[in-house]
């Protein structure tokens, strides 16, 4: 009783403000929303201008993050090789090839039970590491062809060996 006594002279100034507030919204409601045909291309732009600018800096950056993959594969699989040969006395022949680090091959001595590898990794690329044992200049080759697949190349088409890492 004593509120509405009391908000009784405040309830005509209220209504009045509110009354004016949805006015003013029901006003409003009738300008445009949303963005302009000229906002949107001029943001396009933009973005396009910021594109060009940034994109060079990345664009062919894959193909150099390629190559460390493949030599941190081959520093890998090189290590996998040495604890084969520690174990087993000798490095997988070529006919063994890397299958002998996820199979058991014949006459392996202590070979660990468990494997040395999941399965064999592909380069970058998708192709075979290449594995040769006895290699040209050491116990074992161990290589990727490169971006093109293929002997020789340049750039990022190079051979790359765990012998020149």
């Amino acid at each position: 009783m004593f509120g509405k006594f009391f908000l009784q002279p405040f309830e005509h100034e209220f209504k009045k403000t509110f009354t004016n507030r949805k006015a003013r919204a029901d006003k409003n409601a009738n300008k445009y929303t949303g963005f302009t045909l000229l906002e949107l291309l001029v943001v396009l732009v933009i973005l396009g201008v910021l594109a060009a600018a940034i994109a060079p800096r990345f664009l062919g950056r894959d193909e150099a993050a390629r190559v460390t993959v493949a030599q941190a594969n081959l520093r890998n699989i090189a290590n996998i090789l040495e604890t084969y040969r520690l174990d087993n006395q000798q490095y997988p022949t070529t006919d063994q090839g890397l299958e002998a680090l996820v199979n058991k091959p014949e006459g392996a001595k202590n070979w660990n039970s468990a494997g040395y590898l999941q399965k064999i990794p592909k380069d970058p690329w998708g192709n075979d590491y290449l594995y040769l044992s006895p290699g040209a200049n050491g116990p074992y080759d161990l290589l990727s062809l490169g971006a093109d697949g293929v002997e020789g190349g340049s750039d990022y088409a190079a051979d790359i060996s765990a012998e020149d890492l």
